[in-house]
């Protein structure tokens, strides 16, 4: 054999190999391709489904029973009237006169002999003072034989009528 028959028997050999290689790569390939296929097929098919579902939904029937949450709330109101029945009472005032403390001693000694002891007593003055001093004109009055009257009316200007019925000013 010479050298070209060799060179081409190998090269035969090796383009054999390297088809058969290339052969196996493309029925990998396809047999990839067709399991992307089904694949896609598949979700294809499931897309469909969930849009039909989408299109016409079930209509769900919910009923629920609002009763224990209503018992909960008509027993919390119940707890909040008792609650409020339950505080103070507004206080109400009234007037009272007290010859003794009730409570605080010092502040309503205080203000009894402190303020109503002193306005009493110059109460009293000013009644004693008013009383001396008509006392003291009615008695000086009568002292000089004049009534009080005409005196008062002398000493201010008042008209005043004499014992002849005439009037004049004095």
């Amino acid at each position: 054999m010479s050298i070209t028959e060799k060179l081409n028997n190998t090269e035969k050999d090796t383009l054999q190999l390297v088809l058969e290689e290339y052969a196996q790569e493309q029925t990998g390939n396809t047999k990839a391709v067709n399991d992307l296929i089904t694949v896609v097929n598949g979700l294809t098919g499931k897309i469909k489904e969930f849009e039909e579902k989408i299109e016409k939904p079930k209509t769900v029937n919910v009923s629920a029973d609002t009763k224990p949450i209503q018992d909960i709330v008509r027993k919390g109101i119940i707890d909040i009237s008792l609650t409020v029945a339950a505080q103070p009472k507004s206080i109400v005032k009234k007037f009272q006169i007290l010859l003794f403390p009730e409570q605080d001693r010092k502040l309503f000694y205080k203000v009894v002999f402190g303020r109503w002891l002193i306005l009493l007593a110059i109460m009293l003055f000013i009644t004693n003072v008013y009383i001396w001093g008509i006392h003291g004109v009615t008695t000086k009055s009568r002292s000089s034989g004049k009534n009080w009257k005409t005196t008062r009316s002398k000493r201010h200007g008042i008209i005043s009528t004499n014992t002849k019925g005439t009037s004049e000013k004095r």
